[in-house]
């Protein structure tokens, strides 16, 4: 069991037809909350029904509260999500929302201070209130995981920077590491080449990189682990990055070698791709399955 604090966005995603609680942190807190971790998430949220209901739902999920602030201004976070044919996702962000709001507390810093590995996203620092807390705690946390969400027009590449230069661990979608090593100077078209460029321009020695259907790759202590990925049909792909960035660090974190690492965490990524919603429910048995076949 590790202690792990999550930081950044809590919202709504509100599909056509629906709604449903998301935010990566708060994805990736609550899939590392199923694994058997202690995880605590630092947010804020609007003192609204929406706020309270996300509250409700994280605590009943055994994800430690303490820390989500009630902004007495600002609503609860939302994204309009729309769907295409084959279920990725587009996404349209509100600003601003309580989650850019969150302060530096004292408890906040111990909570970052006392864990195992702090995680965080690059979405929540598209305002500078959110953005100086999650500076200041970056000095506090042992051990750091950065999650790249590019959701235009919310980021810059000096942020980007800047976030990469502090992280241990840098994860990564395709389309994510090809347009910011080519904004970095990058040139090559080969996944390996671009993944050992950002290694060398961040001085991170974990990176990893989901490739939708066609798996992941990890870079981890100077060597290449890959999966092919699973055979789904996709309900829809809201969420799967993030309980695969779960699963992943859960296992890392453990010990556990990097190659069942990612071939652990690449069967839960599928599975969430395989069901509607950010954080469905997924059993042992069905993991299991999906590495074994």
């Amino acid at each position: 069991m590790k202690n792990i604090v999550c930081f950044g966005e809590v919202l709504w995603d509100v599909f056509p037809t629906h709604r449903k609680i998301g935010g990566a942190p708060l994805n990736v807190a609550l899939r590392l909350q199923s694994l058997g971790n202690t995880v605590s998430i630092i947010t804020r949220i609007g003192d609204d029904a929406p706020g309270k209901e996300i509250v409700d739902f994280a605590a009943k999920h055994g994800v430690n509260v303490d820390e989500i602030q009630v902004d007495q201004t600002l609503q609860t976070g939302a994204v309009k999500v729309t769907l295409n044919e084959k279920g990725s996702a587009s996404y349209d962000i509100n600003f601003p929302r309580a989650w850019d709001n969150i302060q530096l507390t004292e408890q906040a810093k111990e909570k970052v201070q006392g864990s195992d590995a702090f995680i965080f996203g690059s979405l929540v620092a598209r305002n500078d209130t959110s953005r100086d807390t999650l500076y200041g705690l970056l000095k506090l946390a042992n051990y750091k995981i950065l999650d790249i969400n590019l959701r235009k027009p919310h980021y810059t590449l000096e942020v980007l920077s800047y976030l990469m230069q502090q992280a241990d661990f840098l994860k990564f979608n395709d389309d994510e590491i090809f347009e910011i090593a080519s904004a970095l100077g990058a040139t090559s078209k080969s996944m390996e080449d671009i993944v050992l460029f950002m290694a060398e321009h961040t001085h991170s020695k974990s990176i990893c990189v989901t490739k939708g259907r066609h798996g992941a790759l990890l870079y981890h202590n100077n060597t290449f682990y890959y999966n092919n990925g699973f055979k789904i049909i996709v309900a829809d792909t809201v969420g799967a990055g993030d309980s695969f960035l779960a699963a992943l660090t859960d296992k890392l974190l453990k010990g556990t070698p990097p190659q069942k690492a990612i071939d652990f965490a690449s069967a839960v990524g599928a599975i969430v791709a395989s069901k509607a919603g950010a954080n469905p429910d997924i059993e042992q048995r069905e993991i299991d399955g999906f590495i074994n076949s």
